[in-house]
């Protein structure tokens, strides 16, 4: 928390004009037009960015299109990936517009530079990471060894899993659902209420139907927590060492804490090696792999992609043929047109 006040101190203390000052106190005040995850990226890029242009003797605000191209470069040199370069300029073009500032991103020179570097990146053979896939035969090997636990956590890490791969929910989505967010269809299925996603800000909202699956292993840790009468607590609790739940209408379940729940799922899973490490990450299961998996699982069964991106709140279907890409490269149009025409030549003979 002091790390982000610093952070956030440090948007308003480095800058001598007043105008930009006061443009800068107006936007920190703002903040919460932005997802909390967006605010700590910005937050986080800035200090490093701050640091450098102190290290060069640069200026930060407002920063010059040629150390901007400098500082980018030397992320490439420093080993960051080409996306993470990508998200560092944008950015600072975000703070420079919120500054009102003309950001250095307009340049050609910076065009070119990010032109440069995510050839470099091709070249070099980089490749995007991705989070392992928690599939359904995953969830139902892990409902065989949770269901029925005398484990409140092991309920509780159940019920998560199932409903993180039926909703394709983001983890700090998930996080967030409280008990009085629950509804029911006429047939006993669980409705969820979200607020909003990272993509979805709306005074409507969005509802996720549970299947009569999930639905039963919700119940049975909301039951077993004592969670029922209780609709002002998040759904997703922490769980004393006691076997008691700790339900609170203020705190979260942790990233770490739910990053702890795929863990736990993949040694249950009898995956007791991680995989090699994907661009220094993905080595097991984590907070993303079950959108991954889910989404993976509906292409595999035909689901168009419109209706794929519509579950997982994708705006952009380039985000999800990165989820899907491996999937998609064994069932193309090329392949199929292929099959097809040494099917006819097999027929032939």
């Amino acid at each position: 928390m002091r790390e982000t006040v610093q952070k956030t101190d440090l948007i308003i203390s480095f800058q001598a004009d007043d105008d930009i000052s006061a443009r800068l106190r107006e936007f920190v005040q703002d903040k919460d037009a932005f997802s909390s995850n967006t605010w700590s990226q910005l937050m986080s890029v800035m200090a490093i960015c701050w640091r450098w242009s102190k290290e060069h003797q640069r200026s930060f605000l407002p920063m010059l299109s040629s150390d901007l191209r400098d500082y980018l470069s030397w992320l490439q040199a420093s080993g960051r990936a080409s996306t993470t370069i990508s998200t560092h300029a944008s950015l600072i073009s975000m703070l420079h517009r919120n500054a009102g500032i003309t950001p250095p991103n307009v340049s050609p020179l910076i065009y070119r530079v990010m032109k440069k570097i995510n050839r470099t990146a091709v070249v070099t053979g980089e490749r995007t990471g991705q989070a392992v896939p928690f599939r359904l035969s995953d969830l139902n090997k892990i409902d065989h060894c949770w269901a029925g636990s005398s484990r409140l956590q092991e309920l509780r890490n159940l019920a998560f899993l199932h409903v993180a791969y039926s909703t394709l929910l983001r983890i700090s989505e998930l996080a967030r659902i409280k008990v009085g967010d629950i509804s029911r269809a006429e047939d006993g299925r669980i409705i969820l209420d979200v607020s909003h996603t990272k993509t979805i800000v709306q005074t409507g909202g969005l509802t996720k139907a549970l299947s009569t699956f999930s639905t039963r292993r919700l119940d049975e840790w909301i039951y077993a927590a004592g969670l029922s009468n209780e609709p002002d607590v998040f759904l997703f609790c922490r769980v004393h060492r006691s076997n008691k739940a700790l339900p609170s209408p203020d705190q979260l379940l942790s990233r770490p804490a739910i990053e702890e729940i795929f863990r736990k799922a993949w040694q249950v899973a009898g995956n007791e090696k991680p995989l090699r490490a994907n661009k220094n990450r993905y080595r097991n299961w984590s907070g993303h792999s079950a959108r991954v998996g889910a989404a993976q699982d509906m292409t595999r069964k035909g689901y168009p992609v419109a209706q794929i991106m519509q579950e997982g709140t994708w705006k952009k279907p380039e985000t999800l043929m990165r989820y899907i890409r491996n999937v998609d490269a064994h069932s193309g149009a090329m392949v199929d047109l292929m099959e097809q025409s040494a099917r006819s030549r097999d027929e032939t003979d």
